[in-house]
């Protein structure tokens, strides 16, 4: 990566309040969870690490204004200005000059990203940012549109070094910790926030057991009354409290988020939002969309293998880098 980028993004990660991009997520070999995850989920081979947050307006807006000055790949959804409830990234010129911004705070996760944008994303890191190719890399994508020329057949490439969290990786840091070491009798809570009891949708802050979704009313508000005109979105690891075990922050709450794995020509969405109830914070939830799907309450994060480069690790960290209320149903 040249030395100008590395530059700027040492100075951009200096104005983020967050510390740790990543954490480390060991203990490989553990089993699937037997109880919430019908057996089929959690169990991850290796030692990896994921975002410690979901990627941020700033971090994406970053990467817009890196690779989106014509927009080739439809990385930007004009929804994530106009929207009020998530807003978000606003875009000035014409195609060839676009140039990109965040509006408000830029600490608060990223919405209206397609599946496809996440992967493209992950692809930009994994190649160093900057001009950095979004095509090929931990994805191998290809072919000028929007997505993928071979339809819905993505899988990571051999060498990754960034990429989109598997199910698997993300159910794993989310709900995983060893009865050893503290955790549930079969190694697995409910929530991303080591219980089994219900979360509590308070206000930002301290305290355990908290999270950023619908109870009755909304938890940036603690109204029940919908306001088209209110930001609803929470800063990444607002809930100081609230981390998983290994440390993620926003898995239960906030923005659903993506993960690789295609289930049936849908690509997997877990976590629960802000405009969701309580039951999709829940390990027992899963939500498959269409990847082309964007919306307001869809983000995502990244992995990465246990040690990040330098480079990367800086890329992230300075930003260089529903109106569907259904039931979960289960995979």
């Amino acid at each position: 990566m040249k030395t100008t980028s590395l530059l700027l993004a040492s100075l951009l990660a200096l104005t983020l309040p967050v510390s740790a991009q990543y954490v480390t997520v060991g203990n490989p070999g553990n089993p699937n969870d037997q109880d919430y995850g019908q057996g089929a989920f959690g169990a991850v081979a290796t030692t990896y690490a994921i975002g410690t947050y979901e990627v941020t307006l700033n971090q994406y807006a970053a990467f817009l204004n890196a690779k989106a000055a014509t927009d080739t790949f439809a990385l930007y959804n004009t929804s994530m200005a106009t929207d009020l409830n998530i807003a978000g990234i606003s875009r000035l010129g014409s195609p060839g000059t676009y140039t990109y911004a965040v509006i408000g705070t830029p600490t608060r996760p990223v919405t209206y990203v397609s599946f496809y944008d996440a992967l493209r994303y992950a692809n930009w890191l994994n190649n160093g940012g900057g001009s950095g190719d979004t095509e090929t890399g931990a994805y191998t994508l290809l072919g000028g549109t929007a997505v993928p020329s071979n339809g819905l057949t993505v899988t990571r490439n051999g060498g990754a070094q960034v990429w989109v969290p598997s199910l698997n990786e993300w159910y794993k840091a989310a709900y995983y910790q060893p009865a050893a070491n503290g955790g549930d009798a079969d190694g697995y809570w409910l929530y991303p926030t080591r219980t089994n009891m219900v979360h509590t949708n308070n206000s930002p802050g301290a305290g355990a057991n908290r999270g950023n979704f619908f109870d009755n009313d909304y938890a940036t508000t603690q109204s029940a009354l919908y306001n088209p005109s209110q930001n609803y979105l929470t800063e990444v690891g607002a809930y100081t409290d609230s981390a998983s075990y290994y440390g993620t922050y926003d898995q239960g709450g906030s923005v659903f988020e993506w993960n690789d794995t295609i289930n049936f020509s849908a690509a997997g969405l877990r976590g629960g939002s802000w405009h969701s109830d309580e039951g999709y914070l829940q390990a027992s939830a899963s939500y498959d969309f269409a990847p082309e799907y964007e919306d307001l309450d869809i983000g995502f994060r990244v992995a990465s293998v246990p040690e990040p480069t330098v480079s990367v690790s800086l890329i992230l960290a300075g930003g260089l880098l529903l109106s569907r209320r259904k039931r979960p149903s289960a995979l």
